[in-house]
This record gives structure tokens, C-alpha cells and sequence, in this order.
């Protein structure tokens, strides 16, 4: 008797259990939004080069479309429709919206994950392709226009919208560094 290919999952996305069959198959992507109708993670080219799918896995950036749904059972899955605190946006979501990171808004949901996943990378310390000192002692280098387009690489923005979107990203550093001293002196 042929083993067999679908088994049921939970998935733990943005803090809520999904128990679901699926076919061994079936991508993260497709698990999302045809399965669970979380449609805010978007299909772009199906091949991980568009970057629209991206997601947090772990906090880490993923992309849906490459992972399969029954690999990320157990791990803490994170799509835009999780990123804000209620009403109030997350930081990188509403320096979006302040400045026009976006156009049309298909490629947004995956720009905006990866973004949050970047600033936590350049606070963490990870150096990127164009980091120019890499030592440790170096410390936290600045995360300069430069640093931002080759960190957000990964993700096309068919309308172009990437002098905002870098703006966008630096805004949110910088709302992100102020929350963190505001949380240290209390």
C-alpha cells in the first residue's frame, strides 16, 4: 500500500491555531490564502523572485511560494494581516502609508514583512552584500539608502516605488529605535 500524500496540520499563524488537511504538496502561499482565505499574502511570480508572497516564519523572512505548508507546522507564521496591534498599525505599516511606499499595493504586504524582518536583521547586527565593515567590533553599521535597497533586494515593486519604499523603511527605523529608548528609560 503507497504511503500517503496529504496528512492533517496546525499552523500557527499570527497567534491562532488552523487545523487543516493538506496534500504534501501544497505551499505555505496556497495553504494561506485558498485553504484559510488569509489573501493579504499575494501570488506573484509562483517562483520566489517577486518577493509578494514573503512572510515571517520565526520572525525570519520566508517566501511562501517555495515553502511547503507541512514544514511550517510548528513554527510561529506571521502575514500582513497579523503585523498591526489591533487598530493601531505596526510602525512599518503607517510609514507606508504616510509616505507612499506603494502604488498599486499588490507588492506592499510582502514589502512591508520584509521590511520589519530587515530592521530586526541591521539591529541584530546581520551585514548585508554592501556592509563595508563586517567585523564584529565594528558594531551596528548605519542603515544607509544603500544598506535598505540591497536589504529589500529581494522584493519588486512592478510600479516602482522604491525611493518611497526606502523612505518608508528608514521612518519606521527610526520609530523603531525611538520605541526601544522610550521602553529602556522606563
Amino acid at each position: 500500500m503507497a504511503p500517503s500524500t496529504s496528512s492533517a496540520i496546525t499552523l500557527n499563524i499570527n497567534g491562532e491555531k488552523h487545523t487543516l488537511p493538506v496534500d504534501h504538496r501544497t505551499t505555505l502561499l496556497d495553504a494561506l490564502r485558498e485553504r484559510l482565505d488569509l489573501t493579504g499574502t499575494k501570488k506573484g511570480c509562483d517562483q520566489g523572485q517577486c518577493g509578494a508572497c514573503t512572510v515571517l516564519l520565526d520572525g525570519r523572512r520566508a517566501l511562501s511560494c517555495l515553502q511547503l505548508a507541512v514544514a511550517a507546522e510548528g513554527r510561529a507564521i506571521t502575514t500582513i494581516e497579523g503585523v498591526a496591534d489591533g487598530d493601531r498599525l505596526h510602525p512599518v505599516q503607517q510609514a507606508f502609508l504616510d509616505l507612499d511606499g506603494y502604488q498599486c499595493g499588490y507588492c506592499t504586504p510582502g514589502q512591508i514583512c520584509s521590511a520589519i524582518a530587515v530592521i530586526e536583521e541591521h539591529a541584530a547586527g546581520w551585514p548585508s552584500a554592501v556592509t563595508a565593515d563586517v567585523r564584529p567590533e565594528a558594531g551596528v553599521p548605519p542603515l544607509t539608502d544603500e544598506e535598505i535597497r540591497e536589504r529589500m533586494s529581494g522584493n519588486l515593486c512592478r510600479c516602482g516605488a522604491y525611493v518611497s519604499i526606502v523612505r518608508a523603511v528608514e521612518r519606521a527605523q527610526a520609530a523603531e529605535i525611538e520605541n526601544r529608548t522610550e521602553g529602556a528609560a522606563v
